[in-house]
């Protein structure tokens, strides 16, 4: 690739960037501190770009235009300001990566409506271009993907694939049209020993074998009706899983100690959506007849991210702030709700609607401030499947248990180092103490104090850091934020217009 052709693909790239966030080039310019003329050079290749100008241009637009140095990104966030005005959910990332790993099931375009772009997608669409899959971002973050006639499994981007563990999925998606491929190791957050048993006692009951070898999964498919599947343990992405493996099994399927969680139901109607029939859908058990193959141009939606909603809850608390988070999916966090209700939270919920896929109802929930009047819970606070406690949404549950006036203990068992984590938030002024690596007393109220901290390499705790962090008086310094980016799109920019002062560092 020649210079020129780099720099006008660049170009092209902060083009439609800017264009996505709404700026004209004069403001865009403006921002940057340059002029509109040099703008509109940059736009269109004709300027070479130092690794400088890449940085306040990443900067300028919060989004990284290439990787610069070691890529890491920073964040600088002036704490202590109060939360005002309305945030519009962004889409479910645990649906949209089981939705991609689905969409290899489909010989036909699949059209994803409203998709997140966050690092987990980008990891899997990296993983579904290196092996042929078409893969292109249209208006409005529209996600179109048309696969070829044979993938090139020999060419997966190993790299990729172990930055994330959805790309387990793959095995009940790919596992249709080929006899024998390997897959990479998983990786994603590090938060203990998560087997991979459930996944393999399910699916060798359709006739896969697998065997692991140093760095990936060799896979063998002797493909076979499985009739009946008992899932080893209940967990939404061995649930994926084996509804993937069923949606092209023409016989029937009887699932049982399915997850009802909201990431399979979108996957469930998504999958019914492509001709696939599910019975029992938000029931543990499902009734599955699928199709020998599967043609047909279809669009869909992922619904909203109901770990979003907890997050953005989270920090109203913290801060004890008032502010309406547009679009959020009641139904998926109707227990949260009513635990920070006994709590002594007030709240409001208005306008509810169905979401663009018709599963669940969405509304605006109005987060009243509580000035320091909310008390601990008098039980304790663990995670279940749904309508339990969201595993993912627990975390949130620590610097809001901050804030209150008592003792909570929070017993998170699905991990075995997610409460190890959450100790990192001593670093910033609460009483954190570990009982054992499941298990944490936090004491309130909490003074937040200001800090420079690296997060640690689990999603979720690592937004808990940025949550304290607005709640503190000061300048605070978290480094190293792709762990958050896995999960959260423009996370400092959506923040920055609820009135937070955040801004994103790029090293060089």
């Amino acid at each position: 690739m020649t210079m020129d052709s780099t720099s006008a693909k660049i170009g092209q790239l902060i083009y439609q960037i800017r264009q996505e966030k709404g700026l004209t080039q004069s403001e865009f310019a403006k921002r940057l501190g340059t002029s509109q003329s040099a703008v509109n050079r940059i736009e269109k290749g004709g300027q070479n770009l130092s690794m400088e100008m890449l940085g306040r241009i990443s900067d300028v637009l919060n989004k990284q235009i290439v990787s610069l140095g070691t890529g890491a990104i920073n964040l600088k966030i002036e704490g202590g300001h109060e939360l005002h005005g309305s945030i519009k959910l962004k889409r479910s990332k645990n649906a949209a990566v089981a939705l991609l790993c689905a969409s290899l099931l489909n010989q036909g375009t699949t059209t994803f409506k409203s998709f997140p772009r966050i690092e987990e997608v980008y990891r899997i669409i990296e993983v579904l271009e290196s092996i042929g899959v078409r893969v292109k971002w249209q208006s409005n973050n529209s996600l179109e993907i048309k696969p070829p006639k044979e993938l090139d499994l020999q060419n997966i981007d190993k790299s990729a694939a172990r930055k994330t563990r959805s790309v387990l999925m793959l095995l009940g998606s790919l596992m249709h049209d080929y006899s024998n491929f390997k897959i990479p190791y998983a990786g994603g957050c590090k938060l203990g020993e998560r087997t991979v048993t459930p996944h393999l006692f399910a699916l060798e009951q359709f006739g896969l074998d697998i065997d692991a070898k140093t760095g990936f999964y060799q896979v063998f498919v002797e493909k076979k009706p499985a009739n009946r599947v008992v899932l080893y343990e209940s967990g939404n992405t061995v649930t994926n899983n084996v509804l993937m493996a069923a949606a092209r099994t023409p016989e029937t399927t009887i699932i049982q100690g399915a997850s009802a969680d909201y990431m399979v139901q979108d996957l469930c109607a998504f999958l019914i959506a492509l001709g696939v029939k599910i019975e029992g859908v938000g029931s543990p058990i499902l009734r599955v007849t699928g199709l020998a193959k599967i043609k047909k141009n279809i669009t869909f939606a992922p619904t909203e991210d109901p770990i979003e909603a907890m997050f953005f809850i989270s920090a109203a608390i913290t801060t004890n702030s008032s502010i309406t988070i547009e679009n959020a999916p009641i139904h998926w966090i109707g227990l949260e709700l009513l635990k920070l209700k006994k709590m002594g939270l007030d709240y409001h919920i208005v306008n509810i609607h169905e979401s663009d896929n018709n599963i669940t109802e969405l509304g605006n929930i109005l987060i009243e401030k509580h000035n320091g009047s909310l008390k601990a819970p008098t039980d304790k606070l663990h995670p279940n499947l749904w309508p339990g406690l969201n595993p993912d949404n627990i975390p949130y549950f620590v610097p809001i248990c901050g804030v209150t006036h008592g003792r909570t203990l929070i017993h998170d068992w699905m991990f075995e180092n997610r409460a190890i984590y959450y100790t990192e938030m001593t670093k910033i002024g609460m009483n954190v103490e570990l009982v054992d690596p499941h298990r944490i007393y936090i004491t309130g109220p909490t003074r937040f104090t200001h800090g420079d901290v690296v997060c640690p390499p689990a999603l979720r705790p690592a937004s808990l850091l940025l949550i304290g962090m607005l709640a503190a008086r000061g300048t605070s310094i978290l480094r190293n934020i792709y762990t958050i980016n896995r999960g959260y799109e423009d996370i400092a920019e959506r923040l920055n217009s609820l009135g937070a002062n955040i801004t994103v560092i790029h090293e060089l």
